[in-house]
């Protein structure tokens, strides 16, 4: 089930978000209106969560050199149909590994203009409300 062709059905989520209880949110490109977290799926070489995490957060944001947690939480989910045609054919669910990022304040980031067109630092309970995913909501609400 490898192979560059088809992506690996296993992904991290990194929170990043302020000492002032403010998260980052961007929006995807497609499917419209996806606000998001960082976000991304393993390359097939990867064998630890945490190395994906920190090459989809400065992919996604150009932020490197922080700290990196990892919570404790896996989610299981079932791909969604706009995204089922990047992975193999058999992979009918996703494993998400959840992480965070805590910075004293908020500081610009630089998008893959690729994958996201806008970003907005919001309150908690907005930025909870904003996200498309479930999992997405339950990580920032779950921040400590």
């Amino acid at each position: 089930m490898g192979g560059q062709r088809w992506k690996r059905p296993e992904s991290v989520l990194v929170v990043v978000y302020t000492a002032a209880d403010e998260v980052l949110v961007m929006r995807r490109c497609q499917p419209l209106n996806f606000w998001q977290s960082v976000t991304g799926s393993l390359h097939w070489e990867e064998t630890d969560p945490l190395d994906a995490a920190r090459r989809e957060l400065y992919e996604e944001t150009g932020l490197s050199g922080v700290e990196i947690t990892a919570c404790g939480v896996v989610n299981r989910f079932l791909i969604l149909p706009a995204w089922r045609d990047r992975y193999p054919p058999e992979a009918v669910e996703n494993v998400e590994q959840v992480f965070r990022v805590g910075l004293p304040r908020c500081r610009p980031v630089t998008l893959n203009p690729a994958e996201h067109d806008d970003y907005e630092w919001l309150p908690r309970k907005r930025a909870a409300a904003r996200v498309s995913s479930w999992t997405n909501r339950n990580a920032i609400l779950s921040l400590p």
